[in-house]
């Protein structure tokens, strides 16, 4: 049988329907690009060919109150690479080759730069050892050493770059000195893909010094980055971790400007395209701390304390008239420079894990008994209450036997409380309010705040006395503009029953009458009830901050004092506790005699606080550790500087805290003298307002 030929016509008829076919799938294929797709490979050519580059305003800078620089900004500078504009190629291998010659030219232009520079500048000298252990007080730090990263670091940071966003440039060497850096960056013209990256880095001149009050910035933690970014933050940015860094970030931070570019295909800038918003620079911080006075008082304390014995020390100095901070030193202390270019973990696990715990600011986050400094609560308490009068005497004869409520008539059951004297056979015998705070005597302050059943003396009690101790500031948080500031604790019979399941006891009345027992307090709270006592009951909340300026340094804001009470006691009765405090300092038998300077008198209240550490042991008479105080004014006709020594373990009051406290002392009046006599002026008073003030947040 013999095969039907194929009918042309049909042939004719199939091919036109293929090139139909052909034709429509062509025409779909091209209205999907044009109308479908269209915009979004427009919006592609646009990205390929433009640039949103966003400026970071420069950040604020802070100064102490003579002009002197605490935080300022540097720059840090690094090589890095654009992924979308690397060289590309449809071959991998090929591809990979020509990515690799670039990053091996960049390396090697780095690294001769580097050799280059290295055999021009003199190496930097090695900071002398301090007299407080290296490991609890650091030296400044050196600068961060540069980095060049190997080509496998650079292919595995581009790879996770181009399967997210292309255009973040990848940092391949960073921590150049400028001198490397702009050498590398004249050669980029035939490097594509490669650009000059230039980051501004905070920089502490003062270190140490300063460290716990100025803070330091970091990258946004993960948890608050949505609240930073609805501020405007890119996701990049620094911002303050601790000190004044974070609780002024507001005030301190830069806003962005915004530039759009026009790049060729090698993603160098050809011109720019619309109107440009420049950054806008933060407003500077210009604090009530004085530097040098600041820096004598970190030499007295280091000087003052036994490093094998102390782990911690803290002097405070507060304007009693204003609340502001004149110097605040915390040890043991870091060096914040540490934290300004990315602390590494290792340097971080150094630092937090140091003994004394370094990281921490002492002065407001650190809780002691305040021991005798305490005593002018009760003191003041009383007269106001009417519970004593300035003449009032109450005998001490060295120790004082509570009965034993269970057994009232055992005087075998009965519990000593014995005063400081006691232990080298003397007593104070009957002394009035002023002579007991001179003298420091424990027994009348147990009498006074907790009362004494043998005379049917009542004392205060234990409510009365903790309301007027939360009246001086203790038991609550002092506002200062720092953050991590701890609030300590006024026990009360409430919180012993939640606290402890024990019941409230005259002996626990005794031992918070004179800072022991379960009270606890910071040395900012110690300083703020002296500031009280000084200037006839106000209470101004503590402040670092003593104004705000522009970039041009006009006054943007300057802050006032805040009064935060004035504490219901009066004028006379206070003035009752502070002949008390210049019999410590100026009487024969008082406690701080060795406070006393020529020419200013200077009233204080000793403090010997014991406390309960597993590792201290006791002496060998089993007496507990204790650790020293001293809080002061001066001068004490006209009060102008209130200063509050602390050493932890330090022993005597008298021995220890004492001398600090009188150096600090020393040095104030020494600066104001020769600023009277150069008729030298603060930038505080030399600053003019704005004709318009500025909103500050």
């Amino acid at each position: 049988m013999m095969d039907r030929p194929f009918d042309p016509t049909l042939r004719l008829w199939l091919l036109r329907l293929g090139t139909v076919l052909i034709f429509g799938l062509l025409l779909s294929r091209l209205a999907l690009m044009q109308f479908v797709r269209g915009p979004g490979y427009q919006q592609q050519a646009v990205a390929n060919r433009v640039r949103v580059i966003q400026t970071e305003g420069e950040r604020g800078v802070i100064y102490d109150r003579d002009g002197r620089i605490l935080a300022r900004n540097t720059a840090r500078f690094g090589i890095a690479v654009v992924p979308a504009n690397l060289p590309d190629d449809p071959d991998y291998a090929t591809s990979q080759a020509k990515r690799h010659a670039v990053y091996e030219e960049v390396i090697r232009l780095t690294n001769a730069a580097l050799a280059k520079y290295e055999r021009t500048v003199t190496p930097t000298p090695t900071p002398s050892p301090q007299t407080f252990p290296p490991a609890l007080f650091p030296g400044i730090s050196q600068p961060p050493a540069p980095t060049v990263l190997a080509i496998e670091a650079i292919d595995r940071l581009v790879a996770e770059r181009e399967a997210g966003s292309a255009f973040a440039p990848v940092v391949i060497a960073e921590n150049l000195p400028r001198e490397v850096a702009l050498r590398v960056e004249e050669q980029t013209y035939r490097l594509p893909g490669v650009e000059l990256r230039l980051r501004p880095m905070r920089y502490y001149p003062t270190g140490a010094d300063t460290a716990h009050i100025i803070g330091y910035m970091g990258p946004i933690p993960e948890e608050t980055r949505a609240t930073y970014a609805e501020k405007g933050y890119s996701a990049d940015a620094w911002v303050g971790w601790t000190g004044l860094e974070l609780t002024f970030e507001d005030v301190l931070r830069g806003r962005p400007g915004r530039r759009v570019i026009e790049v060729d295909v090698n993603g160098r800038e050809r011109g720019v395209l619309g109107p440009e918003t420049p950054p806008q620079p933060g407003q500077n911080l210009i604090l009530s701390l004085d530097l040098e006075l600041q820096q004598a008082m970190r030499e007295a304390l280091v000087a003052g304390i036994n490093p094998r014995r102390s782990e911690s020390a803290v002097a405070v100095a507060l304007d009693p008239r204003t609340g502001f901070v004149l110097g605040m030193v915390s040890l043991p202390a870091y060096d914040n420079n540490v934290f300004a270019d990315g602390v590494t973990t290792e340097e971080y696990k150094a630092i937090a894990e140091a003994r004394g715990t370094p990281l921490l600011n002492h002065a407001i986050g650190g809780i002691y008994p305040p021991g005798s400094t305490f005593k002018m609560v009760p003191a003041a308490a009383g007269l106001e209450e009417r519970v004593i009068t300035p003449a009032t005497l109450l005998d001490d004869p060295g120790v004082i036997y509570l009965p034993n409520r269970y057994a009232p008539d055992d005087p075998l059951l009965a519990q000593p409380f014995v005063c400081w004297i006691h232990k080298y056979g003397g007593a104070h015998g009957a002394i009035n309010v002023t002579q007991a705070l001179g003298v420091s005597c424990d027994v009348f302050f147990y009498k006074l705040g907790g009362g004494w059943y043998a005379t049917n003396f009542e004392g205060l009690g234990v409510d009365t006395l903790a309301a007027y101790a939360h009246h001086f500031g203790f038991g609550e948080l002092t506002g200062i503009d720092l953050p991590g500031e701890h609030r300590g604790l006024v026990p009360t019979p409430r919180w012993k029953r939640i606290a402890k399941g024990e019941r409230w006891v005259t002996g626990d009345t005794y031992n918070m009458s004179i800072g022991q027992g379960d009270v606890l307090a910071t040395p900012l709270q110690v300083a703020l009830m002296t500031m009280a006592v000084a200037n006839d009951g106000y209470l101004y909340r503590p402040q670092l901050v003593a104004a705000i300026t522009d970039v041009e340094s006009r006054l943007v804001r300057r802050m006032e004092p805040e009064l935060i009470r004035q504490v219901p006691v009066s004028p006379q009765n206070l003035a009752v506790v502070r002949e008390g405090m210049w019999m410590v300092v100026n009487s024969g038998s008082g406690t701080a005699r060795h406070a006393a300077l020529p020419g200013v008198t200077v009233a204080g209240k000793t403090g010997t606080a014991e406390f309960f550490d597993p590792d201290i042991p006791r002496d060998g008479k089993g007496n507990l550790p204790t650790h020293a105080w001293f809080t002061a004014f001066a001068p004490y006709e006209d009060p102008e500087i209130v200063v509050t020594v602390f050493v932890y373990n330090g022993g005597e009051g008298s021995e220890t805290a004492v001398p600090i406290a009188r150096r600090i002392l020393e040095v104030y009046f020494e600066l104001k003298a020769r600023d009277e006599a150069t008729g030298a002026q603060s930038v505080l008073d030399r600053l003019a307002p704005t004709p318009t003030e500025t909103p500050v947040p």
